[in-house]
């Protein structure tokens, strides 16, 4: 997984409520079972006038000249919700995205987000609307610059923000690990116990014959 340490990215200003993960990445645009193919469908029932032909939306943020290398997005309450699928934040994540702005999210899509390498930040409302706002009004210059072992954002003349994440999530972020990672960490740690478990239940560690 790719570490997440500090970020300088263009905001896109996608300032919605309930953003569902199919409207993220809708069923039909599920075509593979790998982490790859998946930008071209990211948001496609609003990004196309026509999915089929892939006929942009030239009034969708993410087809707008000022947006088309965004690497942050703002949304609004409860982005992600849904379904379970883990396609959404593949296809996030292969788009180029790095973080996302909300007030709040659905608790499924905010895990996957996080073990592909996305950095979910929730912010108090007043907080989100004025970054909102500001990106909104300046495409042209709305970097917007998150350091993560700060818990900060930082945007333009609003200054710096912080945020709140679990302890565990941003280690993982900070150090590229999956969950399989996290747990290899202590691999001297689990090793010792099974030599010392061995000795007292020899029986769990017999092999098929």
């Amino acid at each position: 997984m790719r570490a997440f340490t500090q970020h300088n990215g263009v905001a896109a200003p996608l300032f919605r409520d309930n953003i569902d993960t199919d409207a993220i990445i809708p069923s039909r645009e599920m075509k593979t079972v790998s982490k790859s193919g998946l930008a071209a469908g990211l948001f496609a029932p609003w990004r196309y006038l026509d999915a089929q032909t892939r006929t942009p939306n030239t009034d969708f943020v993410l087809n707008k000249p000022s947006y088309k290398s965004a690497s942050i997005l703002i949304a609004g309450h409860n982005f992600g919700c849904g379904s379970s699928r883990e396609h959404a934040a593949w296809a996030l994540a292969e788009f180029g995205f790095r973080a996302i702005l909300a007030h709040s999210f659905g608790a499924i899509f905010k895990n996957n987000a996080i073990r592909n390498g996305i950095l979910p930040i929730e912010l108090k409302w007043p907080d989100l609307e004025a970054i909102a706002e500001w990106v909104a009004a300046n495409p042209a210059e709305n970097t917007i610059s998150i350091d993560l072992d700060a818990q900060s954002v930082s945007a333009g003349p609003l200054g710096s923000t912080d945020f709140g994440i679990d302890p565990e999530a941003k280690l993982m972020l900070l150090h590229g690990l999956d969950e399989i990672g996290l747990t290899e960490r202590f691999s001297a740690e689990i090793e010792a116990f099974e030599k010392k478990d061995m000795l007292v239940r020899p029986w769990n560690y017999l092999k098929a014959t």
